[in-house]
């Protein structure tokens, strides 16, 4: 979906995999497993009554989301977006539903963050190319992007089963929800395959639910976006969802000036508004897709918007490095330096 990220993401996990002991109650097996999916390092920590049971969740959580990878990754050619970006301008695309259902979503959380979630970002992204190529687009290149970039141009129809991109040189790009959306699929098929408690991360996106043996809840620590291998703090979840969307996960510095991977749909440049933000939701895709959409409104209109929904809480750190707190959160979040 995405090419590799900074291995700075997986500080996120820390405590994660230190903090679950192997056999922490008798009646309960922990099974902690890694594959490489989704161009990242994908951790399951699967907790069942016996062994079996919690090796072939942590084997159906795999699955789930190499099954959805080679639906949604714009890697592999004869993916289900990959047809649809290149029938862009041309015919609609007959999709499946959970390619559908993560477009439906990608919509929502546009409307929710008034544009600044965009997934027809595709051709700006690679004409940035951050990781790959390290290159500053000229204007006129951009410019021309402009007529593109139009969520408005992308069509669902349910009823149908199709999806469709009307202009030509259109591009999806569900790297800023994707991740989420199969951490809950995935957590899904722990559950049908006997599951009673896990985790699956994937990079800096993750979703529990349950409890674990040890424990009244799983805890994180989530990463600092200017100290590598330091935290701002710890985190307890129960049976939620946590994205970190950041300008130090992919990047690189020119003339003194950071270029990052998280692009604002109005201006086709990095978003300047925040260093890090991370958001709490049921949902793993609402987790992940506000996160890079709270990071493009910044601090002030993103933490508005988080007070207003429902089950969502925020961590942004803006562009000064000064930290702010969802309401919800100020009694959970255990910082690091309490003083900040």
């Amino acid at each position: 979906m995405i090419p590799p990220l900074r291995a700075s993401c997986f500080l996120l996990l820390a405590f994660l995999f230190s903090g679950l002991a192997p056999s922490a109650a008798a009646d309960a097996v922990v099974v902690k497993r890694s594959q490489m999916l989704m161009g990242t390092l994908v951790f399951v920590t699967a907790v069942a009554p016996d062994d079996a049971t919690a090796q072939q969740a942590a084997g159906a959580a795999f699955s789930e989301i190499r099954r959805l990878e080679a639906l949604l990754s714009t890697w592999i050619p004869t993916s289900e977006i990959s047809r649809l970006n290149a029938a862009a301008g041309r015919a609609p695309v007959s999709l499946s539903l959970d390619t559908l259902a993560l477009l439906e979503r990608s919509l929502e959380m546009a409307r929710l963050t008034d544009g600044a979630f965009n997934i027809t970002m595709g051709p700006v992204i690679d004409a940035w190319s951050v990781t790959e190529q390290a290159r500053i687009p000229d204007p006129e290149q951009l410019a021309r992007l402009y007529p593109i970039i139009d969520l408005a141009g992308l069509q669902l129809d349910l009823r149908t089963g199709t999806a469709f991109l009307t202009r030509a040189g259109m591009r999806v790009d569900v790297g800023g929800i994707g991740k989420g959306f199969a951490a809950d699929y995935a957590v899904t098929a722990m559950q049908r395959a006997g599951a009673i408690a896990g985790v699956v991360a994937l990079s800096g996106d993750i979703k529990t639910f349950g409890q674990p043996p040890d424990r009244e809840a799983f805890v994180f620590g989530i990463q600092h976006p200017r100290q590598e291998g330091a935290l701002l703090g710890r985190l307890e979840l129960r049976d939620e969802a946590i994205s970190t969307a950041g300008d130090y996960e992919r990047f690189f510095e020119r003339d003194g000036v950071r270029y990052h991977h998280i692009l604002d749909p109005r201006t086709l440049q990095p978003a300047r508004g925040c260093q890090s933000v991370t958001v709490v939701a049921k949902e793993g895709v609402v987790a992940d897709g506000l996160d890079t959409g709270i990071f493009v409104m910044g601090p002030d209109r993103g933490m508005d918007l988080v007070e207003r929904l429902p089950g969502v809480e925020a961590i942004i750190v803006d562009r000064e490095g000064r930290l702010r707190i969802s309401s919800g959160l100020k009694a959970r979040l255990i910082l690091t330096d309490p003083g900040t």
